[in-house]
């Protein structure tokens, strides 16, 4: 692409399933949206190997060919996907204006689709295992560690609420937390701390994920005496928290105090900037699935749609 200015009637920021379904609804309503797939196209669902929770996939699906899935039935309505990934928005402007790696864009409205990132630790061996034993959503992989021993990293409600979850399929869970508190919620420390299936290793941080081609183990340092210890597991969840990809737009939309873009209207995908909506996790810290990413990008191209229609 060249230097030169891309004007859209809708541009669309991220490339996962929120921002897909929202081209999909602008593609057919004729608005020629425009998406710019970022430095993830397909987003979170590109590091999952088999998507087995979302209805119409009987057999269930890669992550990364469902998410070509998604894009080539945007682009059969019209979408154009662009490989760049925005660096600067400027918001007072009348058209938007972004500036991306490769070229300026402008848009008369913003449908922003970035998404959120979960936290890892940084671990080369983490990092090598993704995928394979290493995870960060129990609801999307827990099926798959069913009658097996696994650990969930974490104090928070997040990670209460995952070992829970987890309990339900796996044969036994560790929740290792470096701390010798939980920062969860009473009611959900109560309940892990309760639950039969659940242990806790406290004062514990992982150094390293053992195995080759898959988890046998975690590598455990006390925090407090600084001895080593092997646990045995064949899986680890990570529940230390996500990051919404909303940097771009500090300042100038209303967010909560973790990053979250908050919607100005509930129940609709607006912001507190006119002609700009949301969708996806880069707004929702609750359910963050692709199936509620997808709802709420449908919600936000309809809502544009409207807008736009209303301002001529």
């Amino acid at each position: 692409m060249s230097e030169a200015t891309k004007h859209s009637k809708v541009l669309i920021l991220g490339a996962g399933p929120a921002g897909y379904t929202a081209a999909l609804y602008a593609a057919r309503a004729e608005l020629s949206p425009v998406v710019l797939a970022g430095p993830e196209p397909g987003g979170q669902l590109t590091t999952t190997t088999d998507v087995e929770n979302y209805p119409g996939y009987p057999k269930g699906i890669s992550g990364p060919e469902m998410m070509e899935e998604f894009r080539e039935q945007a682009e059969r309505f019209g979408t154009e996907v662009i490989y760049d990934l925005a660096t600067t928005v400027d918001l007072a402007k009348r058209p938007f204006e972004v500036q991306g790696d490769s070229g300026t864009y402008t848009a008369d409205a913003l449908i922003i689709a970035t998404g959120a990132s979960a936290k890892y630790l940084g671990l080369p061996s983490e990092q090598r295992l993704r995928n394979h034993g290493v995870t960060a959503c129990a609801t999307c992989d827990g099926a798959f560690y069913r009658g097996q021993d696994v650990a969930v990293i974490g104090g928070g409600d997040t990670a209460m609420e995952e070992a829970l979850f987890l309990t339900r399929m796996c044969r036994s869970v560790h929740i290792v937390h470096r701390r010798e508190e939980f920062r969860a919620s009473k009611v959900m420390q109560k309940r892990a701390l309760e639950h039969e299936k659940i242990t806790v290793h406290w004062n514990r941080e992982v150094q390293e994920v053992l195995g080759e081609d898959g988890v046998t183990g975690l590598r455990l340092r006390d925090t407090v005496s600084g001895a080593a210890e092997v646990l045995e597991v064949t899986g680890m969840f990570l529940a230390i928290g996500h990051v919404p990809n909303s940097k771009p737009f500090a300042g100038t939309l209303e967010m909560d105090d973790q990053g979250y873009i908050k919607v100005a209207r509930p129940g609709s995908s607006y912001t507190s900037v006119e002609g700009v909506f949301v969708c996806g996790d880069v707004a929702d810290k609750v359910y963050r699935q692709a199936i509620t990413a997808a709802g709420t990008g449908c919600m936000a191209a309809i809502d544009a749609e409207r807008w736009l229609a209303e301002h001529g």
